[in-house]
């Protein structure tokens, strides 16, 4: 308990703290009323609700076909590539993205298209690297699953779509909620991919943040910024915590 004070709660706190403070002094609600009146916190606002909510889609999507074809289709190296997948989770994001930029950037392999530095582009770094997050808990459900109910629906006569529909998309669920929303949280605090793709117009809470703090020494408002973005992590998990619980997840 005193190293999460020490080490969590006390830097938040001075954070909290700070966003109080403006450059005039004294203590009032001025940076907040700065901050949200601003057409760029808006903006960065919704960029990074669309991105997070776009690249959780497609992690969501992505992760379990990937993850049905490693468990349930045999091929040389399935192992191999599960083990893999608990690798890949320690690469840190901008690792992702710059061998993204060798492929995609202007001086690239593919450099004719350019899209990187566009919000596609940061779209599909995003899901590139957070698909095996979603990935891991999936193929955990996956290797717990009864194989004879596959087999019992596969000789009645049901086909592998409805047998994914009917028997292994219920008993996914929980893991796919807990991706999901970790897959969230984590996009909507991503930094280091929409830095490293260098997308023009792209401006996140995070980048916003880095940028009144590092860019304008605006650090009432960076504060700001960064207590929004706190809660909405914050609020969508217990959001998460609620339905997960209500579902007997």
């Amino acid at each position: 308990m005193a190293a999460l004070i020490l080490f969590f709660l006390y830097p938040l706190a001075l954070v909290v703290q700070q966003s109080f403070h403006p450059d005039t002094g004294g203590t009032s609600l001025q940076p907040y009323a700065d901050v949200f009146a601003s057409e760029g916190f808006r903006h960065a606002l919704w960029t990074t609700v669309w991105l997070a909510l776009a690249s959780t889609a497609g992690c969501l999507v992505l992760g379990f076909l990937l993850a049905l074809v490693i468990a349930f289709v045999p091929f040389p190296g399935a192992k191999a590539v599960a083990r893999f997948i608990d690798v890949y989770l320690s690469f840190p994001s901008f690792l992702i993205t710059l061998a993204l930029l060798f492929i995609y950037g202007t001086t690239g392999i593919v450099g004719s298209f350019q899209f990187l530095t566009t919000p596609w582009g940061v779209l599909l770094a995003e899901v590139t690297y957070f698909t095996p997050f979603v990935m891991r808990p999936l193929l955990a459900a996956f290797s717990q699953l009864d194989t004879a109910q596959l087999e019992a629906a596969s000789s009645l006569g049901a086909r592998a779509p409805r047998i994914v529909r009917r028997v292994i998309l219920p008993e996914a669920l929980p893991a796919l909620a807990a991706g999901g929303s970790l897959v969230l949280v984590l996009c909507l605090n991503e930094f280091g991919i929409v830095l490293f793709t260098g997308a023009k117009g792209v401006t996140t809470l995070p980048m916003l943040v880095y940028s009144k703090a590092i860019l304008e020494s605006d650090y009432p408002g960076a504060c700001v910024v960064a207590v929004v973005n706190v809660l909405i992590s914050v609020g969508l998990y217990g959001l998460y915590r609620v339905v997960s619980r209500r579902a007997g997840a």
